[in-house]
């Protein structure tokens, strides 16, 4: 064993993109960081209780009231960047959700909900515009091309 830093994990969070007839579904934050901010929807992995696709449907189904299933989720990206959430090191997979269900409803954290063109994105929280410039790229790929 090596002498060094030792193991001090990030934490890992899930965030999702649910887009509609060319809007995607934004949440205005509650809480800091970042209150009153849009974001996506999103939030922790609850730690040797589920899965990230679990995360995600979970927190999707809080924050917004939306519905979807674990094997509707396709990952877009990881964010590792040490400095990306001001509360400490936090790993986040952002999923796009190909098939969803139910009418958005703000709760839990989030404040309020908006459906917003896609292209259309405000300056977001974290660093959710980066992720919106992935999704782009992987939606013409995976999406378009089909």
């Amino acid at each position: 064993m090596t002498k060094g830093k030792g193991f001090n994990n990030a934490a890992d969070t899930s965030s999702m993109i649910v887009e509609r007839d060319g809007k995607v579904l934004y949440v205005e934050r509650g809480r800091d960081p970042y209150t009153g901010m849009l974001a996506l929807p999103g939030g922790y992995l609850d730690c040797g209780e589920e899965t990230l696709e679990r995360c995600a449907v979970r927190e999707l189904g809080e924050e917004t009231g939306i519905r979807a299933k674990e094997e509707d989720l396709a990952l877009v990206c990881v964010h590792s960047d040490p400095d990306r959430d001001p509360r400490g090191h936090v790993i986040d997979h952002v999923y796009a959700v190909l098939r969803s269900e139910g009418d958005p409803e703000a709760g839990d954290d989030a404040a309020k909900v908006f459906w917003i063109a896609l292209g259309d994105e405000p300056r977001l929280a974290f660093d959710h515009n980066k992720a919106m410039e992935k999704y782009k790229i992987w939606r013409k790929e995976n999406v378009e091309s089909n």
